[in-house]
């Protein structure tokens, strides 16, 4: 396959017409517009069955930055729109061999380590409150995303006191304190 071919079956497997392969195949960044645009079709879809096809055609681009940047924000859409842990984790099991295609090492810990923080977060969504060390395995990324975003006092206080960073100690703290009962 060529990266025409590719790019082009990826557009039209998501029903995109308006894209210039001319324009795509000469400037990285119209191509990344595209496959992005092909992650927001493909993660709105209900059937995962193509999801590793997509990463292998992506990750074949010689721009591995941009590739790397389209299989983040495939991660992440899914990750948003996953039911808990254990189906994320089936479905980055599925798709994270494909990430040896990439030759940059600190791409490839990237996406693992994507899916390993959204592992955590979709366990702390279904009730679990991590513990410091579990918290440290997490990215800065991750640990702002809980401290913005969580609704548990108790995952709150965790962020508040072992987050790596003072701005998100301070978020998650600031959070935690206006959602303390109150009594008169």
């Amino acid at each position: 396959m060529t990266l025409r071919s590719d790019v082009a079956g990826l557009l039209a497997e998501a029903g995109i017409v308006d894209v210039d392969m001319d324009d795509a195949m000469a400037d990285d960044h119209v191509r990344l517009a595209a496959y992005l645009r092909v992650v927001s079709v493909t993660a709105a879809s209900p059937s995962r069955d193509r999801d590793r096809a997509l990463v292998a055609t992506i990750l074949r681009d010689p721009d591995e930055s941009a590739a790397k940047t389209a299989v983040v924000a495939l991660v992440d859409e899914i990750a948003m729109g996953a039911t808990g842990p254990a189906e994320f984790r089936q479905w980055s099991a599925g798709v994270l061999p494909e990430t040896g295609r990439l030759t940059v090492e600190s791409f490839r810990e990237f996406i693992r380590r994507r899916v390993h923080d959204w592992l955590l977060y979709l366990s702390v969504e279904d009730g679990h409150v991590p513990e410091p060390a579990e918290l440290a395995a997490v990215t800065d990324w991750m640990q702002r995303h809980l401290a913005e975003r969580s609704q548990s006092p108790e995952v709150l206080a965790v962020v508040a006191g072992a987050a790596r960073t003072r701005k998100t100690r301070n978020i998650a703290a600031n959070r935690a304190g206006s959602r303390r009962p109150r009594t008169q």
